[in-house]
């Protein structure tokens, strides 16, 4: 990757003229990365992820969204909702659609927020993810122009899912991009988030992704991660959420697509009664690696946080999973629990698997397992014996084992993808619940 300087003095020649905070900003990004250089192996936070792929990479930046409406319309999710759409970073209007939204309530490209009010956008904009939290994030604020704003008065809801589209297209030479999301949840707001990723098939470029999710008191958020991405595209994103006090947060990160990806995850419970809810699925095929790093910080008395990550890799494909869950000092009276359960369909897939508690206080409920196994060939011979194929068999129960976490996504385009991608195209007259029921039975017995 060429040298930051360069880039980024090309970017703000063609950009013009931009906040002096944007261009401070950007230059604290790009002088800490230089420090810093990517990861390697040796740094304990990155032991099992080599990113020499990305390091090697020549990446340009891309200034266009062109993206057939047709070509798109095949690979986003058929839903209904408030749709603001990104193709290599490059905001599209064209493949945009807001409709109505409620009153209160903001959705827009980060470049027009910051071109209304930037002032506005300064103060919440890297506040939780600095230059300082990885050489990634200061990669991403060295390049910060693109991405999303959402904004929720306090007591507004919002029926419809907001929906962020990030397309990756089959260019001539591979391309980078590093959007921004921040999310300011008012008190008592409401709202589901949707962060899709997707692509055509022969896409190779790299998405470095910061969000910012900012829950104030009794708020409530859902935050849908689907991750689809071709499986030459590179993938690394940080999210942090920072969570008053009564606020509720529940993430679904789902990961099936990607050559390499690496997601943190990282929620601040600031204040009593706030709820922490990281759902998680990665499903990895041929070399495929997937790297899940979650932190759960309980930072006030009498919160809550519950993780539930389920991984399934296949061929030679390679899942990492580090849950954390840290109880500081006089934060007494929370409940933290982490489990992770792991699949694996092949001798040669592997798995690296790190559940973590670190606690200072004593009047706590906390817990944390993970375990690694693969399919019971008794419940795949009992499935055989009713009349089901054995590619059906196998499916069906690796779709079971991911059911603890995909029982509680309530929107069925998503999780139509997911049991496509899983389990793949299942004849309809399988009643899943029934089979495997009846599978376990005649196991037992």
């Amino acid at each position: 990757m060429a040298r930051l300087e360069e880039r980024s003095a090309a970017r703000r020649a063609a950009q013009g003229a931009e906040p002096t905070w944007i261009a401070a900003r950007r230059q604290a990004g790009a002088a800490r990365f230089e420090a810093l250089g990517f990861p390697t192996r040796r740094d304990e936070a990155w032991k099992y992820t080599d990113v020499r792929a990305i390091a090697r990479g020549d990446f340009a930046l891309s200034d266009s969204a062109e993206f057939s409406p047709a070509s798109a319309a095949a690979i986003t999710l058929p839903i209904e909702a408030h749709r603001l759409t990104f193709v290599d970073g490059v905001f599209s209007a064209a493949l945009s659609d807001l409709g109505e939204l409620p009153g209160g309530v903001a959705v827009l490209p980060l470049s027009q927020a910051l071109a209304d009010n930037h002032e506005a956008v300064g103060g919440p904009l890297g506040r939780l993810t600095g230059v300082e939290f990885s050489p990634f994030s200061a990669l991403n604020t060295a390049f910060m122009e693109e991405g999303a704003v959402v904004r929720l008065a306090p007591g507004s809801v919002v029926e419809k899912p907001i929906l962020l589209q990030f397309l990756s297209r089959a260019n001539a030479a591979p391309v980078m991009s590093h959007p921004r999301i921040l999310v300011e949840a008012g008190a008592r707001s409401q709202a589901t988030l949707i962060e899709h990723h997707v692509g055509e098939s022969e896409a190779a470029n790299f998405t470095n992704l910061v969000a910012e999710l900012m829950l104030d008191r009794g708020a409530i958020l859902t935050h849908y991660k689907l991750q689809e991405a071709p499986l030459a595209d590179l993938h690394v994103a940080s999210i942090h959420v920072e969570q008053n006090r009564d606020s509720r947060y529940t993430s679904f990160n789902l990961n099936l697509g990607g050559g390499l990806v690496r997601n943190d995850l990282i929620g601040e419970l600031n204040g009593e009664g706030a709820e922490a809810n990281f759902y998680g699925l990665f499903y990895g095929q041929g070399r495929q690696h997937i790297d899940n790093h979650t932190l759960a910080n309980h930072n006030a008395p009498r919160t809550f946080s519950n993780e539930n990550y389920k991984g399934i890799l296949d061929d030679r494909a390679r899942g990492v999973f580090n849950g954390k869950v840290v109880v500081k000092r006089d934060s007494q009276k929370i409940e933290g629990f982490q489990s992770n359960a792991n699949l694996l369909l092949s001798d040669r897939a592997e798995i690296d698997a790190k559940p973590e508690l670190e606690i200072y206080a004593d009047d706590v409920k906390c817990s944390h397992g993970t375990t690694t196994g693969q399919l019971d060939e008794e419940a795949v011979y009992a499935l055989r014996t009713r009349g089901i194929d054995e590619q059906t068999a196998r499916g069906l129960l690796t779709l079971a084992f991911a059911g603890e976490v995909m029982e509680l996504v309530d929107l069925d385009a998503i999780s139509e993808r997911v049991e496509l991608a899983v389990a793949g195209k299942l004849p309809e007259r399988f009643n899943l619940a029934g089979l495997v029921e009846a599978a376990v039975a005649l196991h037992d017995e």
